[in-house]
């Protein structure tokens, strides 16, 4: 299977990006190491306070963990092709890759509705929240979404190794993706859009529709909340879930749901980029900077790390200083001799 059953394509060559490579280059690498620090961060951070071992950031650290694993099984490959005169990447490596980005952006569709549940369920049932969402239904959840989506990305692929490449083996893209493919195969890909339409349509429909009912029910249980105060703190809680889920199925709708052809390839790909490296970046920044409870514990911690850092510096000073004062006493008493 790793060839095709009738396949004489062995690489594919990645056009990705032609001008400006160096550029763009400093900036992909720029994008990344950010994506790292801050989904590391926001996993260190959680995981290391106690304040945050709740429902909302178990599922927050997930999603963390999610970005840096789908944004590295891309970025890695474009950094390198970007220094490569010949970006190729092999049939097996490309499906491979395409594999596991299946996994991980079927996993946070699901992860991000799981976590609008969990929302919904603190707002409207906050005396029962803690025992709805135990670390046995947390796990469950989680683990349920990397079954769907390693079965979604089984069905995706599998779809894909039944077509025959024989030529031309050149994908108007910077990583192997579902949509430019099936145009570069010699068979008939009309089974393999009806899959994707259906797959892609499935998760995506779900998930939104899942998300705005839960919503409806939020926003209509804020809006009993007697107190101004109270209806603005409940709200805050939900901001930064609807700006990921606004980024994330924004992009991906604009990707997913346009029709296979040799034109939509250029916009595919400024889509993509938002959708694999843009998205991932700026998610860790949105719940920092939204999640009271994330940014609390993140001013805290800045906190103690400066007071360490003066106290160290004021003992090193003052260790210098009775150094230097033990010096001059010495020197003294040999002059006195």
């Amino acid at each position: 299977m790793a060839g095709g059953s009738h396949s004489s394509v062995t690489e594919f060559v990645l056009l990705g990006f032609t001008d400006l490579q160096e550029l763009l280059f400093v900036i992909f690498l720029l994008i990344y190491i950010t994506t790292l620090v801050g989904s590391l961060g926001v996993i260190v951070l959680i995981r290391t306070n106690s304040q945050l071992h709740v429902p909302m950031c178990f599922f927050l650290r997930h999603l963390s963990f999610l970005h840096i694993c789908y944004s590295s099984s891309i970025t890695l490959k474009l950094l390198s092709g970007l220094l490569a005169e010949r970006n190729v990447i092999s049939f097996n490596g490309c499906i491979t890759q395409l594999f596991f980005f299946a996994v991980f952006g079927t996993t946070e569709a699901i992860l991000l509705t799981l976590m609008v549940y969990d929302r919904d369920v603190a707002i409207r049932e906050p005396l029962r929240y803690l025992a709805a969402m135990s670390h046995g239904v947390r796990v469950q959840l989680v683990v349920g979404s990397y079954a769907a989506g390693s079965l979604n990305a089984l069905v995706c692929t599998s779809a894909l190794l039944r077509l025959s490449f024989c030529g031309p083996n050149l994908v108007n893209n910077f990583y192997c993706e579902i949509p430019p493919l099936p145009l570069l195969s010699w068979s008939n890909a009309q089974l393999n859009e009806m899959v994707m339409a259906a797959c892609v349509g499935f998760i995506i429909t779900t998930s939104v529709l899942a998300i705005v009912v839960s919503y409806a029910c939020i926003l209509l249980t804020i809006w009993s909340i007697c107190s101004a105060e109270g209806r603005h703190q409940a709200f805050s809680t939900c901001t930064s879930h609807l700006m990921a889920v606004a980024l994330f199925y924004g992009s991906a709708a604009f990707l997913y749901f346009h029709p296979f052809s040799r034109r939509a390839e250029d916009q595919g790909k400024t889509a993509s980029v938002f959708y694999t490296m843009v998205t991932p970046m700026l998610n860790p920044f949105i719940y920092s900077l939204r999640n009271k409870e994330v940014r609390s514990t993140l001013r805290r911690a800045t906190n103690e790390l400066l007071s360490c850092k003066c106290s160290h510096r004021f003992r090193s000073n003052q260790a210098k200083a009775d150094i230097t004062c033990h010096s001059g006493v010495s020197r003294r008493n040999q002059a006195d001799t």
